[in-house]
């Protein structure tokens, strides 16, 4: 080993930057998992002995409310939608720009896509309300100029799983397929060639040999997002919902929730027994979803 080390050395430092980023922002922070389990007095500091260790106590609030089962379940549900819908979305708009024959068309659908993924939520929220509210908005204007009935958005939580969803592809789908059209850049050509003098037409050299090829790609992105599934994007639910009390029966995710009682009770220690909690999970659906994958596809693993 020592030997691989000198021998290439330079390759290794390269990797020394990245190495203390991750232990100086990753691992280091881990220490304060010790606040999940006390009673945590700023005043005493981390480890002060004011801080009374009460164990498992600070689990009971999240655990202990009638709220933590939908809560839950909205966090999983509309993850998952999130991680279906952007892989989906994300492969089929990297073929589709794969199959444009014009460079300058694709380099500028690329742009434009890519686009909204430099805009903070806080702006899209505004965007939203433009297109969403009651009175001024575009959506209902078109309603009610066509004779039916507005919609008031901002009262019915049934309609915002799919607004969000929409919102969330719009605004990160571009980035996704950069991933995906970098995969299709290193390909083999010379297999669809080969396709096409056997008379393969588009869509069957798409459907036998670019999906099947995407497939390592679209199970590394599943397993990373899967690792992430219980943490709701609060950035994007609290600027598009706020404190709404009418939607969360379909919006509030546990990182809303944990805001919303950090705020008001100021108990560090139970938002971070929550926090511990997500990361606990999300490490066992890493090792699951890895270890069902490498049962079916080894090569397709993450580890």
């Amino acid at each position: 080993m020592l030997r691989e080390i000198a021998k290439n050395r330079y390759l290794y430092l390269l990797t020394v930057p990245g190495i203390v980023f991750l232990i100086v922002f990753n691992y280091l922070p881990m220490v304060g998992l010790y606040l999940s389990f006390v009673d945590y007095n700023p005043m005493a500091g981390l480890y002060g002995m004011k801080s009374e260790f009460v164990g498992l106590s600070n689990f009971e609030f999240f655990f202990g409310s009638g709220d933590w089962v939908a809560i839950t379940f909205n966090t999983l549900y509309l993850n998952a939608l999130f991680i279906v819908t952007g892989l989906a979305v994300q492969m089929f708009m990297a073929i589709g720009l794969n199959e444009v024959a014009g460079n300058r068309f694709k380099k500028l659908a690329q742009s434009f896509m890519f686009l909204p993924n430099f805009l903070s939520w806080t702006v899209v929220s505004i965007f939203s309300i433009a297109v969403f509210s009651t009175d001024t908005g575009v959506v209902n204007a078109v309603l009610t100029a066509l004779g039916l009935e507005p919609i008031n958005f901002y009262q019915d939580a049934s309609k915002w799983p799919l607004i969000l969803v929409l919102l969330k592809l719009w605004k990160g789908v571009g980035f996704g397929t950069v991933i995906y059209l970098a995969t299709l850049a290193g390909m083999d050509q010379e297999m669809f060639e080969a396709a096409k003098i056997d008379g393969a037409s588009r869509f069957q050299s798409i459907l036998y040999l670019t999906l099947p090829m995407l497939k390592t790609t679209t199970i590394l992105l599943l397993i990373l997002s899967v690792g992430g599934i219980f943490y709701g994007d609060f950035g994007m639910i609290f600027a598009l919902i706020g404190d709404n009390p009418l939607l969360r029966p379909t919006t509030d995710v546990i990182d809303t929730y944990v805001y919303r009682a950090l705020r008001m009770n100021n108990d560090i220690g139970m938002s971070s027994a929550v926090g511990l909690f997500q990361a606990f999970v999300g490490f066992i659906l890493v090792v699951s979803v890895n270890g069902i994958t490498r049962k079916i596809e080894k090569d397709s693993a993450l580890f």
